[in-house]
């Protein structure tokens, strides 16, 4: 077994001790090592790299792709105002609130400055984990969450600050669902699936999916059931698995080295379009990123996590040093500090001591 095998089975193995089960992808250059510990639920086997599961707010960064290669292809503009984008459950301009002379846009939805609140008006954080409602957001129709957002009020004028908002990244999916006039699955299969060859990247599984799907669990180890985020599902309902992240990951590696590749110009835009949230990180479109500590090694992380009622996930790379790092776990219990510790392995050329 190779080095960088080696560090992603022992980050894959120290993780089994605390998720039911576990999948870890190293990209280093080239190379790219995929290795599972655990199990995928009761009575099953070894989780692999396509095991599927649910990859949560990872499910942003999708959505704030095809915001990229929409205003790419001039269907939206990222500063467009998303009470332009929005329809209203009576087909007109959806109510969207405002707090000074800037409107929320497409991008402050996207890069999560646009004062709206984590959540849905009249959701409470405790209910997420709640015996009796199991998936929270069950209940968001779309006409639920637009008359919701109609009398929520702003935090902080769009633009101003950095506020984290699940709400908005809902609502940007659900506004570029609409603009096209399709599913939101539908528009990202078209929009980054298909150009890329992702095969288990979805909102619904069919059959053959749906049998290589991981039982999510509480930290506990209690099963329990997926999330359907019903008309939001741009800001956490994908499904995928380690083989189509480790793909996912190796275009935003590949982007400046080979500009004319299907989706270079798009992720370009993603990481052109920056907020800064304090001297040493700031928001992408989708993504969050910072920079180390020079005492640190000074190394890029540009990287999102993701998590469910069963699920935890993260995602991170260093197009820098080419690197990257996909962890999937089906409790839902932070795997952050281990696929960060690996990162900087990586980006650290392997040499810090196992």
């Amino acid at each position: 077994m190779n080095e960088l095998a080696c560090l992603v089975q022992q980050t894959a193995d120290r993780l089994s001790g605390r998720h039911v089960g576990v999948v870890v992808a190293g990209l280093a250059g080239g190379d790219v090592e995929i290795r599972g510990a655990g199990r995928t639920g009761p009575g099953g086997g070894v989780p692999g790299p396509h095991t599927l599961f649910e990859i949560g707010s990872v499910t942003k960064v999708f959505t704030s792709l095809v915001l990229a290669r929409l205003a790419l292809d001039g269907a939206v503009r990222l500063d467009e105002p998303l009470a332009e984008v929005l329809t209203g459950a009576a087909g007109g301009r959806a109510v969207v609130p405002a707090k000074g002379p800037q409107p929320i846009t497409l991008r402050h939805l996207a890069t999560h400055t646009s004062g709206l609140p984590r959540l849905p008006r009249g959701m409470v954080v405790q209910s997420l984990m709640a015996p009796n409602r199991p998936d929270p957001y069950a209940d968001c129709t779309a006409d639920r969450v637009l008359d919701g957002l109609a009398r929520t009020r702003l935090r902080t004028a769009p633009g101003r600050g950095f506020r984290y908002s699940n709400l908005g990244a809902g609502l940007l999916g659900l506004a570029l669902a609409q603009r096209c006039g399709i599913g939101y699955e539908e528009l990202v299969a078209r929009e980054v699936c298909a150009p890329l060859g992702l095969v288990d990247t979805c909102v619904r599984s069919d059959p053959d999916q749906s049998a290589r799907l991981a039982h999510g669990h509480t930290p506990g180890g209690r099963p329990v059931p997926y999330w359907n985020l019903a008309a939001v599902p741009g800001m956490g309902a994908l499904r995928s698995t380690a083989a189509d992240l480790v793909v996912f990951l190796r275009a935003q590696l590949a982007t400046e080295r080979e500009p004319d590749a299907p989706l270079s110009p798009a992720i370009a835009l993603t990481r052109e379009t920056r907020h800064r949230v304090n001297p040493f990180a700031w928001t992408h479109l989708g993504w969050l990123g910072h920079r180390l500590h020079t005492q640190q090694g000074g190394h890029l992380q540009i990287w999102h996590n993701g998590g469910t009622g069963g699920f935890s996930s993260f995602t991170a790379f260093d197009p820098e040093k080419q690197v990257g790092v996909v962890v999937l776990a089906n409790t839902r219990r932070s795997a952050d500090p281990a696929g960060t510790a690996l990162l900087r392995r990586l980006q650290n050329g392997f040499s810090a001591a196992g």
